[in-house]
């Protein structure tokens, strides 16, 4: 039984049939009385319809009054034409790009952290860790700045008779010094220095590296590639800081093979040849002008030095600027950017790269970009210092030598003339 308050109808009654007088019927749901100006968007979501009829109350339908049942203006689903469809049915949530953005560049980070760690470990295990340089006694002080002796051995190791005849190598057993350097990178860019293999030198006393006995000095002279004929990095390393002054803190030494691989690898290396020359010995037979060199006719051009007046100084001069071209496309954003590019020249020089025992790969990183330095022209390149050649040894220029190893010693513009 419906309850009255005064004269009025009932708060459930109030609006049904307005207009005909009369009451509910018993049972009867109450609908809202619908405002004349609702407009095409009142009712069924999205339809347009007239008042809705579906299955939620009207008193929990966006703009109703709870009580009264009018309209007040907010349409439930705010379909009809040119309106927003704010919460309706059939509507979707807008993409958030920014969540989406960070995610991108979030996953991306992290697989190129994951790529990066697990090539640096990937490319340090292969390092030959081969010479110890604790072997090595009477060591001059270090200076500042870090030097690198970089060595190109005739090593034919892992070679084919194939490949020996092909990059004209021979067939010679063991392994001797074909070139040697002094590479040191220091806060005034870095310099380069060619050691003849006919240098002049005074062998010192060593400890031998395979039986660990003393040998004393006597003051024998030779020329420095026989040091290492004789008893290997070691002594090579022992006889360049006797006769120099200079510490060594790295040594890095690659052969033939792992040469010519590295430089395949990257696809061969530009290089512009001022002068056309040919030499049977090491198979150059070369042109004029700006080339790309392949593996072997990089060898070739390296190893040439009978097609020179100056024979062995003229051939360190064209290591040099070789060496310096082939670390600038090493460093390259191209090859180091370039995973198809990059694995092939890591593993093509690591598996035949032999260096120090204390040798990270961020070392033999930073030696790569010093040598890319002097290829761009921040460093200086140059013989060790002569004063002439006499009985087929190259004679070092002793107070220029002196002179030089003092400026690399304390990190200073190097001054001194080229040797050469």
């Amino acid at each position: 039984m419906n309850e009255w308050h005064g004269n009025g109808p009932s708060r459930d009654q109030r609006g049904y049939g307005r207009g005909s007088g009369g009451a509910r019927p018993e049972g009867a749901r109450a609908m809202p009385q619908v405002r004349r100006d609702a407009g095409p968007g009142y009712g069924r979501p999205g339809t347009g319809a007239g008042p809705y009829r579906g299955s939620v109350p009207p008193q929990q339908a966006q703009g109703y009054d709870d009580y009264d049942g009018y309209n007040t203006g907010q349409v439930y689903g705010g379909g009809g034409p040119g309106g927003p469809q704010q919460g309706g049915r059939g509507s979707r949530p807008r993409p958030n790009w920014g969540r989406r953005i960070k995610w991108t560049v979030l996953t991306v980070v992290v697989v190129v952290a994951v790529a990066s760690v697990a090539t640096y470990f990937w490319a340090d295990g292969k390092l030959r860790r081969e010479v110890d340089l604790s072997k090595v006694i009477d060591r001059p002080e270090a200076g500042d700045g870090t030097n690198y002796l970089i060595v190109g051995s005739d090593s034919r190791e892992g070679m084919t008779s194939e490949q020996k005849k092909n990059l004209h190598t021979g067939s010679v057993e063991g392994k001797r010094t074909d070139s040697m350097m002094i590479l040191h990178d220091g806060s005034n860019g870095p310099t380069l220095i060619s050691l003849p293999r006919d240098s002049g030198v005074e062998i010192p006393s060593f400890v031998g590296s395979e039986s660990g006995k003393k040998y004393p000095g006597t003051g024998r002279r030779t020329k420095l590639n026989a040091a290492y004929a004789e008893d290997g990095p070691e002594l090579l390393v022992r006889t360049v800081e006797y006769n120099t002054k200079l510490h060594i803190d790295h040594y890095v030494e690659i052969g033939f093979a792992g040469f010519a691989n590295i430089v395949d690898a990257i696809g061969g290396v530009e290089l512009d040849i001022p002068k056309a020359f040919k030499d049977k010995d090491s198979g150059s037979d070369f042109q004029a002008g700006k080339q790309t060199l392949n593996g072997s006719q990089a060898l070739a051009f390296v190893r040439a030095r009978k097609a020179f007046a100056t024979s062995d100084l003229a051939r360190t001069k064209n290591q040099q600027k070789f060496l310096a071209a082939l670390a600038n496309q090493a460093a390259s954003p191209g090859t180091v950017l370039n995973p198809f590019q990059l694995y092939p020249t890591l593993g093509a020089g690591l598996d035949t790269l032999i260096v120090d025992k204390d040798m990270s790969l961020w070392s033999l990183g930073n030696m790569f970009f010093a040598m890319k330095g002097v290829n761009s022209g921040e460093g200086t390149s140059l013989n060790m210092p002569m004063s002439g050649i006499r009985d087929g040894f190259v004679i070092w220029d002793k107070p220029k030598v002196q002179q030089l190893v003092q400026q690399l010693n304390n990190d200073e513009k190097v001054t001194v003339a080229d040797g050469n």
